[in-house]
């Protein structure tokens, strides 16, 4: 009974961590004598967080039996299940033989080759169907997916140590690829999770050093001519990589937990600025500023805001917030909930990347908007793809019957801004009029560009 508790997780009863080493060592010893190969699939269940916050423990802890039980009916008895801890499994793959017709627990009896990564993907494909399924504990019906990482043996790593680590950070390239995916080990990504562990360290502090700041692109307003809003948008000069592009490291952030330090700073940045602005010569001017979804699960958010607004003397239309469909429709009740909140202190809302996502409409005419941001996927061809140009022709008739506003990305040329007049959209950011700009820039260009209104 000691040697069991000693080798097995006491919740699923799956091998744990030193079992699965051992067994392990002992698979890729057999594999080397008998000339075959393994692999490895490093799984983690997608936003289980969520279930154990919101339902308790001990619901969650029901889910990671049943998934376990899933995970041991779909292995023959010579491949290996385990549970490292929380919600991470590992499924090894035993004695696969490199183009031998063989029947595998993933395979019905055929007799076509199989090599390892073809039996790894159909395994990952059984995995991600079995444990996407729906989960019944206690009377609630749970939803969760794995996010699936794989590695071989011997190409992706010699021992045991090293196969793990990298079939790990091959996971997080699944997570990364929008969850519910399984994705291969390369040396590729190895590099990307080395960046990434540095660049999570880097961001740590980045605050304070000074390296994060602000540029600001103008929006336009289409009937006048005029720029009545601007875009905040993060810039990261870390001091070894230089500038680190915002697709890089935001993800890094949420996942981190530092983006509601970051997110924070940011807004009272732009609040700060745009005061300066509407005290010169600007008084209507808003500040456009982007949230991530961790920012909307916090409480406290919403006064946060208010507070900000506040402490600036800004009126809530001065400020926009911008969340993207994926954000919108992850917990769509919560989500309205807050964003009710933040339209009854005035501020403007607004959904980014409109078209890009998967979104309910039915949902989205629910929620308090202000406007949605036609993506510039959409506007980099309008005047040439007929696709691109009913596109936005539909989201723009859609949002005005709505009631809501359109602002249109990416407008670069002349021929395009006078195709999205022609449509009636009412407001367009691009390079076109400017790319995004430092605060000196910025000031500048509002200040010339004042000058040329006035001279057309």
């Amino acid at each position: 009974k000691i040697l069991h508790l000693a080798h097995h997780d006491t919740l699923t009863q799956l091998p744990n961590r030193v079992r699965l080493m051992g067994r392990l060592q002992q698979a890729m010893a057999d594999a080397r004598r008998e000339g075959t190969e393994l692999a490895m699939l490093f799984i983690d269940m997608d936003r289980f967080k969520n279930i154990n916050d919101t339902l308790g423990h001990h619901v969650g802890d029901g889910l990671l039996v049943q998934v376990g039980q899933r995970l041991r009916g779909l292995v023959r008895e010579s491949d290996i299940v385990a549970r490292l801890g929380g919600d991470e499994f590992v499924l090894v793959l035993t004695g696969i033989a490199q183009n031998s017709a063989q029947n595998t627990a993933q395979d019905t009896a055929q007799d076509t080759p199989q090599d390892t990564p073809r039996v790894a993907a159909a395994m990952a494909a059984r995995v991600l169907a079995a444990l996407g399924e729906p989960y019944f504990v206690d009377g609630h019906e749970l939803h969760s997916t794995p996010s699936i990482g794989i590695g071989t043996y011997p190409h992706d790593g010699a021992d045991p140590d090293a196969l793990m680590k990298n079939a790990d950070a091959a996971m997080y390239h699944a997570k990364s690829a929008g969850r519910n995916n399984f994705q291969f080990f390369t040396e590729a990504m190895n590099q990307a999770s080395a960046e990434r562990l540095q660049l999570g360290v880097g961001l740590r502090g980045a605050i304070e050093r000074g390296e994060l700041f602000l540029h600001y692109q103008p929006q336009v307003d289409v009937a006048s001519s005029q720029v009545v809003g601007l875009e905040a948008l993060l810039r990261w000069r870390h001091p070894e990589l230089g500038l680190v592009p915002p697709l890089k490291f935001i993800t890094i952030a949420e996942d981190t937990g530092q983006i509601e330090a970051i997110g924070a700073w940011v807004l009272e940045q732009a609040l700060a600025q745009v005061a300066r602005w509407r005290a010169a010569h600007w008084p209507t001017l808003r500040v456009a500023v982007n949230l991530s979804a961790q920012q909307l699960r916090t409480d406290g958010f919403v006064p946060l805001v208010a507070q900000a607004l506040q402490r600036h003397g800004l009126p809530g239309q001065a400020l926009e917030l911008e969340i993207t469909e994926s954000v919108a429709m992850r917990d769509p009740v919560r989500t309205g909930q807050m964003l009710r909140g933040l339209r009854g202190h005035g501020v403007a809302l607004a959904i980014d990347d409109f078209g890009t996502g998967h979104s309910s409409l039915a949902y989205l005419k629910q929620l308090p908007l202000s406007c949605l941001k036609l993506d510039r996927s959409f506007v980099m061809d309008i005047e040439h793809d007929a696709n691109d140009a009913a596109i936005c022709t539909a989201t723009i008739q859609m949002a005005h019957s709505l009631g809501l506003g359109v602002v249109a990305e990416g407008v670069e040329t002349e021929l395009q801004l006078e195709f999205l007049r022609r449509l009636g959209c009412d407001t367009v950011q691009g390079y076109f009029f400017s790319k995004p700009l430092s605060v000196d820039d910025c000031t500048a260009f509002l200040l010339d560009y004042a000058i040329e209104a006035v001279a057309a």
